[in-house]
């Protein structure tokens, strides 16, 4: 039975979760259904990750073969930038990619909305000038009551954040009718982001970390950092 952490909304959230950022091709089948029998039960996804239709075919292969039922699992996602103002129509499309019913739990990926290039199409649309294109016209506060939206439709049973700081995670306290249940941010030994984590705690808001190893592989590639996997202090001997 895996270990759970109770939202703020009174329902269950298992502690270890599998990020599938990264996971491509065949080979998310078998990461799926492996993890599924070595015990994870929740699944950390995301629109941008390209892979939520493999994701679920790996799910529904997991379903039909009773390997696990659809409520014994948490299967969380997220809204991509480019789709704040298509918040509905973004979270059908994941739902009906990961061939769900509901999500346990759906993020706002990122702060930020930038022009939108299609439901579902996960582009970064740049302008004439090669820089990322904010859209101005849609506000954080207007992305979150949409959120809330899905929670009454029962498309989602949790909603939440991530990459929100302390400041806009405030702010998004201040403004929402349902409380976020999630603020999932990059925190790791080499970056661990006390005050933030003490600041969600205070509000009743599960902290979830994102590249907890501090970024492995991606980190190494983009950044020259060591992977916590590799650093000499923290290996376990």
């Amino acid at each position: 039975m895996a270990m759970m952490m109770e939202l703020n909304n009174g329902l269950k959230m298992p502690i270890m979760g599998l990020g599938v950022w990264r996971m491509e091709g065949k080979s998310i089948r078998d990461l799926i259904l492996n993890a599924i029998k070595i015990g994870y039960r929740h699944f950390d996804c995301a629109a941008d990750y390209k892979n939520e239709a493999e994701v679920g075919e790996a799910l529904a292969e997991a379903f039909q073969t009773g390997l696990v039922k659809r409520e014994d699992l948490f299967v969380t996602t997220k809204l991509w930038n480019s789709d704040h103002g298509h918040v509905v129509e973004a979270c059908k499309d994941s739902l009906k990619k990961l061939q769900l019913e509901y999500l346990d739990l759906y993020l706002v990926h990122f702060p930020i909305a930038t022009k939108h290039t299609g439901v579902g199409a996960t582009a970064s649309a740049l302008d004439q000038d090669g820089v990322l294109e904010i859209d101005t016209t849609i506000s954080l506060e207007t992305t979150w009551h949409a959120m809330e939206d899905l929670v009454s439709m029962g498309l989602v049973r949790s909603i939440g954040i991530s990459n929100y700081d302390i400041f806009l995670t405030r702010d998004c306290l201040a403004y929402s009718k349902v409380k976020p249940a999630v603020n999932q941010v990059e925190t790791h030994p080499y970056f661990q982001r006390d005050s933030l984590v003490k600041f969600c705690q205070k509000h009743g808001i599960c902290v979830t970390a994102h590249t907890p190893l501090g970024g492995a592989a991606a980190n190494t590639e983009w950044f020259g950092s060591v992977s916590c996997l590799d650093d000499p202090v923290l290996k376990v001997r």
